[in-house]
């Protein structure tokens, strides 16, 4: 369900056409929900279906028409709604911390190779959100310059200031798994060296 307020929050910046809101769903919120094509234009016609959102037909060139949304009244307050409601916390599903638990039956080559491409991951994020805080320092980012755009000057801090704290979380994120990674590595080296049945695993398992 987050999908939909997701679509609502960047709706209610102003009018899109699905591919336009695609496209900024990239580039905003989907740096915190990532979710493909294939479920955001079906979600799209769920909320136009369940009166959230409305869809109308407008020219694109000479003969073409795009499909633009804007939000209704209703789905207005199903959003405030839903930013008032206590959040519900999904049970952790985390695939590599799923795998680290059970590293011990890999061996050091496979274990070190795992915790260096985690590392690579999580610097490739880190780069990306510590750009965008940048970005957002200069009010560089196209959806906040657009949402800028249509907030009052009262309030334009604050919505600077809780996308800049949004942000801060995802590179503390980042930063906290290259570090536990990196103790990863350490564990593994202190374990091969402790002369241990580890370097007497299997070769055709490396």
């Amino acid at each position: 369900m987050s999908l939909r307020y997701a679509l609502l929050a960047l709706l209610r910046v102003g009018p899109l056409s699905g591919y336009d809101l695609q496209k900024q769903f990239s580039l905003s919120v989907g740096h915190v929900w990532h979710a493909p094509d294939s479920q955001i234009y079906p979600e799209l016609r769920k909320m136009e279906t369940e009166g959230l959102i409305e869809g109308e037909e407008q020219p694109r060139g000479q003969r073409a028409t795009r499909r633009v949304y804007h939000v209704t009244e209703t789905g207005d307050l199903a959003f405030l709604e839903w930013l008032q409601t206590p959040l519900a916390y999904a049970r952790v599903r985390d695939p590599a911390h799923l795998r680290a638990a059970y590293l011990e039956a890999a061996t050091p080559k496979v274990a070190r190779a795992f915790l260096q491409a985690h590392i690579g991951q999580w610097e490739g994020e880190l780069a990306q959100w510590e750009g965008e805080l940048v970005r957002i320092a200069v009010v560089d980012n196209p959806m906040l310059v657009r949402r800028l755009a249509g907030t009052r000057p009262g309030d334009r801090d604050r919505t600077i200031a809780f996308k800049r704290f949004t942000y801060e979380g995802l590179v503390d994120r980042a930063r906290g798994e290259i570090a536990w990674a990196r103790r990863g590595l350490e564990l593994v080296d202190g374990l091969e060296g402790s002369g241990g049945a580890w370097a007497a695993l299997p070769a055709a398992r490396a």
